[in-house]
């Protein structure tokens, strides 16, 4: 008998066996909109433009970064799914959309099916508390392509916003202020730094506990990724915000710039919101500059609004989570500027 599929590395009963429980775990976030069921060669989504005058669709996609390879160390895998339908529902949100749905891709050298259905878990998760089908996916198995254990996993959303409510900057004007809303970890970006920083300068291990965390170091470094869309939701609704922007991968440094028009400069004053412990430690363990570190992990702000000095009030009324005023905007190139 010759060789098979299976021989090779690629064991399709198992995958078919892992699809099967994943689509149970897909099915529970369908909303009216999907007509197709997971194992389709494509996902179908009814789009409903009910209210919508010039319906705009916003797409985006990304993953989880280094910070799989904690989950593979700590062997915990239900959070990451729910980071990466986060992250990717933050990223639209900036212009003003919200999540219709998602599809996943994870790929693997060896496939685990408990550690596949448990990464799909948390996606399910994440897709369900954000009102988001996932309507489809990908799983890959690679061998000799990824080391034993670890896998990689993407995603890709489509969300919607109506033309006139599309959040493009246009409007920020000197004055305007800038609301930083907390973190409450690295949530998917500055994980190479911090693995760096904890496991191979400071020798410390997943399971340490440090003064000044909650939990241990994985534990903190674990925590998901916050999604913004519930707590902006009325403010934008009020056409309450000017602009968001999503502190991820270049930290507040990076991203602000992002959002800035000609001519606005946004000036941000550090001390004036809780930097993470976790950050803190980073910082002192690793021997981390400040304009280091800020551009590098988002500090503790992991979504900033910008609003008019006006609506400051009737903004901060509609937020469910604290806020800190961390800046403005001034005249001066598009930058990011920090003044102490």
């Amino acid at each position: 008998m010759g060789i098979t599929y299976k021989d090779s590395g690629v064991d399709i009963d198992a995958s078919n066996a892992a699809k099967k429980r994943i689509r149970e775990l897909a099915r529970n976030t369908f909303t009216p909109g999907v007509l197709s069921d997971i194992g389709s060669f494509g996902g179908m989504f009814a789009c409903d433009f009910g209210g919508l005058k010039n319906p705009v669709l916003v797409s985006s996609t990304d993953g989880v970064g280094t910070k799989l390879k904690i989950a593979v160390m700590m062997n915990r895998h239900t959070t990451v799914g729910a980071d990466l339908v986060n992250h990717c529902v933050n990223d639209i949100l900036v212009q003003g959309a919200r999540p219709l749905f998602f599809m996943d891709y994870v790929a693997t050298g060896r496939l685990d099916a408990d550690v596949i259905v448990s990464v799909v878990e948390g996606v399910a998760r994440g897709c369900k508390e954000a009102g988001c089908a996932l309507i489809g996916g990908e799983t890959a198995e690679m061998p000799g392509f990824y080391a034993d254990g670890e896998y990689e996993v993407a995603g890709f959303i489509v969300g919607i916003v109506d033309r006139s409510r599309i959040l493009d900057g246009k409007s920020i004007r000197h004055g305007d202020l800038l609301i930083g809303l907390p973190s409450v970890g690295l949530h998917t970006n500055g994980y190479s730094l911090a693995r760096k920083v904890f496991f191979e300068l400071a020798k410390l291990t997943p399971n340490s506990r440090v003064d000044g965390l909650e939990g241990t170091v994985g534990d903190e470094l674990l925590k998901p990724h916050v999604n913004y869309e519930p707590i902006v939701r009325v403010a934008l609704a009020r056409n309450l915000v000017e602009r968001l922007a999503h502190i991820t991968g270049g930290g507040i440094t990076e991203n602000l710039n992002r959002i800035l028009p000609d001519n606005c400069q946004a000036e941000v004053r550090p001390g004036s919101w809780p930097v993470l412990p976790l950050c803190q430690l980073m910082a002192r363990l690793g021997g981390i500059e400040r304009d280091e570190m800020l551009r590098s992990t988002n500090m503790g702000i992991g979504m900033v609004i910008v609003v008019r000095p006006s609506n400051l009030a009737a903004l901060t009324a509609t937020l469910s989570t604290p806020w800190y005023q961390i800046g403005q905007i001034i005249p001066g190139e598009p930058r990011v500027t920090y003044r102490s």
